[in-house]
C-alpha cells in the first residue's frame, strides 16, 4: 500500500532534522579545518554502501545526470556546507541556509514552469525571519569567505533539488538507486580535491571515527534517501520547504546538549519558521495546473529523458 502524504511529508522530514546534528558533530567531534577530508568521509561510504543494496548503475544520459546531481546536492554542497561551518557560527549559516526555499521557488519558475505564488514567496520570507529570530542573536561576526560559502551551498542544493524533480528518474529506478548515484559520483569528485587541497587525512580519534561514522549512515544515506524519496512523491517546493526543520533541530540540540541559550524572541522564531514549514505543505489550489507536482518516471506521459533545460515546462 502507497504511504499517504502526511507520512510521506513526516518521513522526508526526518532527513532535515538529522541535518541538524552536523553542526554541533562537526564543531565537538571532528578534526578541524578539513571541510573536504569531511566532506569525502560523508558522501563516497554512504554512496558505496547504498550503491550495494541497490546494485544497480546509471545507464546511457544518466551516467552525465547522475554526475551533474552528484556534483550539485553533493560534490560542491558538501564542502561548502563545512567550509562555511568552519569558518563562521552556525547561525549565520542558518540563515543563510534558510533562505533555500525562496531559490527553490525561483528556480522553479525558470526550470518547471511553475509559476510562483505570492503564498509561497511569503511562507518563505516568514522561514527564513523565523530562522534568524532564533539564531541571530549568537551569529557573532561575520567571516566573507563563509558567507559566500553558505550562500553557494544553497544555491548548489537548491539546484540540485529542482533539477532531481526536472528530470525524474529512468523506468525501474527507486529512490535508493538514485541516492546512491549522486553520494557515489559527489564523493568521487571529492577525492582528488580532498587529497590534492588537504593533503592525507588526519589522525581520527574515537569521537572523530564515531562522528564520521554518524555522518555516513544516519546523517548521509538514510537521510539523502528519505529526502530524495520525498522529492519523487511531492513538489521541490514543498521538499525544500522542510529545510527550516534543520536550523531549529540545531538550536533545540545547542539548548539541550550544548547550554545555549532559547530566550523568548527565539521561541517566537521558531514558531514562524515551523509554522512556515507547515503551511509550505499544502499545494496550491484555485486555478488549473498550478499545483506542482512531483516527478516520477522520466518516461512517464511521454517525457523525454533529455538535458535539455531551456525547452518548454514540463507538464504532466
Amino acid at each position: 500500500m502507497a504511504a499517504t502524504r502526511p507520512t510521506v511529508i513526516a518521513l522526508t522530514a526526518l532527513a532535515p532534522v538529522s541535518w541538524g546534528s552536523t553542526y554541533a558533530v562537526t564543531t565537538e567531534f571532528l578534526p578541524p579545518d578539513r571541510p573536504l577530508f569531511t566532506a569525502l568521509a560523508r558522501a563516497l561510504p554512504a554512496g558505496l554502501l547504498l550503491l550495494a543494496l541497490s546494485r544497480v548503475l546509471p545507464r546511457g544520459a544518466w551516467w552525465v545526470k547522475a554526475a551533474v546531481l552528484g556534483a550539485l546536492n553533493i560534490g560542491a554542497f558538501f564542502p561548502l556546507l563545512f567550509l562555511s561551518a568552519y569558518r563562521m557560527p552556525g547561525g549565520m549559516a542558518a540563515v543563510v541556509g534558510s533562505l533555500g526555499p525562496l531559490l527553490v521557488v525561483g528556480l522553479s519558475t525558470l526550470l518547471l514552469g511553475q509559476r510562483p505564488t505570492a503564498r509561497s514567496v511569503l511562507t518563505g520570507a516568514v522561514a527564513a525571519f523565523g530562522v534568524s529570530l532564533v539564531v541571530l542573536e549568537a551569529a557573532g561576526t561575520l567571516d566573507a569567505l563563509g558567507v559566500l560559502a553558505a550562500v553557494a551551498a544553497t544555491a548548489s542544493m537548491s539546484a540540485g533539488t529542482v533539477l532531481t524533480q526536472r528530470w525524474g528518474r529512468p523506468d525501474g529506478v527507486g529512490p535508493l538507486a538514485l541516492t546512491s548515484w549522486q553520494l557515489t559520483a559527489g564523493g568521487l569528485l571529492l577525492a582528488p580535491l580532498a587529497l590534492l587541497v588537504e593533503g592525507a587525512p588526519p589522525a581520527l580519534d574515537g569521537p572523530a571515527i564515531g562522528g564520521y561514522l554518524y555522518l555516513a549512515l544516519a546523517n548521509t544515506a538514510l537521510a539523502y534517501w528519505l529526502w530524495f524519496r520525498g522529492i519523487g512523491r511531492l513538489s521541490a517546493t514543498q521538499v525544500t520547504f522542510l529545510g527550516p526543520l534543520s536550523p531549529l533541530t540545531a538550536a533545540v540540540i545547542g539548548w539541550a546538549a550544548l547550554g545555549e541559550a532559547l530566550g523568548p524572541v527565539q521561541l517566537v522564531g521558531m514558531a514562524l519558521a515551523f509554522g512556515a514549514t507547515l503551511a509550505g505543505q499544502r499545494a496550491p489550489r484555485g486555478r488549473r495546473g498550478a499545483t506542482p507536482e512531483p516527478f516520477s518516471l522520466a518516461s512517464k506521459n511521454g517525457r523525454k529523458d533529455s538535458m535539455d533545460l531551456t525547452g518548454p515546462a514540463l507538464r504532466r
